[in-house]
């Protein structure tokens, strides 16, 4: 087993499944640049002032740590330091916590003029802010102030995980006993798609020299985790779940309900992709990446917007976001190695972008759609 990180080799399973690369090319450009520089209705990348930028997260009408950290990394995969240093300006300038036991967390939800709607963080913005700063810090050099990309990246691992230590208040985004990321800091239970140990296998280099145990170790917990979370025979996982894998079926009092395969889970498959296409440890990836796509190729054919137990069992409710689905279920192929890897993929290729005031979510999971499946979502080291 080797993965791209010892290999080097990323690939464009788009052009496996038949497709012409500079169609790849420019798909995937014109995707970027419809999110980015499309009409009114298409896009949602907004300018503020000369050096500031954020991203709408048009079903709610927010700006959100996801979102921003979302298209943080997108511009480092592609090269578009100016957007990349525009969205960190902004996040930098009205996300961040500067006093309180959130201090050096960032506010997970700010309404489009930087005003806090909430005073907490949502940990899956963090992560993905360090790994796409230690990016930017590998593919562009570290600049001054906010700049210093790995320094602000290895600041914020720093709180991730010492926060409610002696003289650190607060609460941390990861378990101290069982290094597995939380859903919100103040609750014992977790979310499946936040677990990233391909990230944590990068943080386990890059972060403050005293850390990088904490993140070997947050690596291993996260993908025996996965194991727990995935149903074994569908491969789906729910939204969120506690520290055995269980659904969680509590706090919907708060949350609503979110015990089943909905919205925030489509993307626990993607990463468990990603995490195969990086580093290859784990061959259970493959299987339940060839279970997932069984599950919707044979078992519910007809059925790709439907919403799901994670036995299997279809609801009555209609999926919120189903171009994610066939972007998820095609990202899948990163890891699959059975029948149903090109007809997810054709279906992929064959989805236009969503459009209306749930683009948002759907349209970023099939950007990293993209990315991944053309070779373009790579690991930058110095």
């Amino acid at each position: 087993m080797a993965g791209a990180y010892q290999t080097g080799i990323y690939r464009n399973v788009l052009k496996e499944c038949g497709y012409e690369e500079t169609a790849i090319t420019e798909r995937l450009e014109q995707t970027f640049e419809t999110i980015f520089y499309g009409t009114e209705a298409e896009r949602f990348y907004h300018e503020a002032g000369d050096d500031m930028a954020y991203l709408e997260d048009t079903g709610n009408h927010d700006v959100r740590t996801e979102g921003m950290s979302y298209g943080m990394m997108v511009c480092v995969q592609m090269d578009k330091k100016a957007e990349f240093d525009r969205l960190w300006k902004w996040v930098r300038t009205y996300m961040y916590i500067p006093a309180g036991p959130c201090r050096n967390y960032f506010a997970w939800s700010c309404s489009t003029d930087g005003t806090h709607n909430a005073e907490g963080p949502a940990p899956d913005g963090e992560e993905y802010f360090a790994m796409a700063l230690f990016f930017a810090s590998a593919r562009w050099g570290d600049g001054e102030g906010i700049f210093a990309y790995s320094k602000e990246a290895k600041a914020i691992l720093r709180e991730c995980i010492h926060k409610g230590e002696p003289g650190h208040p607060g609460e941390p985004m990861w378990d101290p006993s069982n290094h597995l990321i939380k859903f919100v800091t103040n609750m014992d239970f977790s979310d499946p798609s936040y677990h990233l140990p391909h990230f944590y296998e990068l943080f386990a280099e890059n972060a403050e020299e005293g850390d990088r145990e904490f993140w070997k170790q947050a690596a291993a917990a996260s993908r025996e985790y996965l194991h727990k979370a995935c149903h074994k025979e569908t491969g789906l996982s729910a939204e969120y779940a506690d520290y055995d894998g269980t659904p969680h079926a509590g706090h919907q009092e708060i949350f609503g309900r979110h015990d089943w395969y909905y919205s925030d889970a489509y993307r626990t498959i993607a990463n468990i992709a990603m995490d195969h296409l990086w580093y290859d440890k784990d061959p259970w990836q493959t299987e339940i990446a060839n279970r997932l796509q069984k599950f919707y190729c044979e078992e519910q054919r007809e059925h790709w917007d439907g919403v799901f137990l994670i036995d299997g069992t279809r609801l009555e409710e209609k999926a919120l976001h189903p171009v994610a689905i066939v972007a998820v279920n095609a990202q899948a192929a990163l890891a699959a190695d059975g029948s149903h890897v090109k007809e997810c993929v054709d279906r992929f290729w064959n989805t236009p972008l969503r459009t209306g005031d749930r683009r948002y979510y759907d349209n970023f999971l099939y950007l990293f759609a993209m990315l991944a499946l053309s070779g373009n979502y790579r690991i930058y080291r110095k």
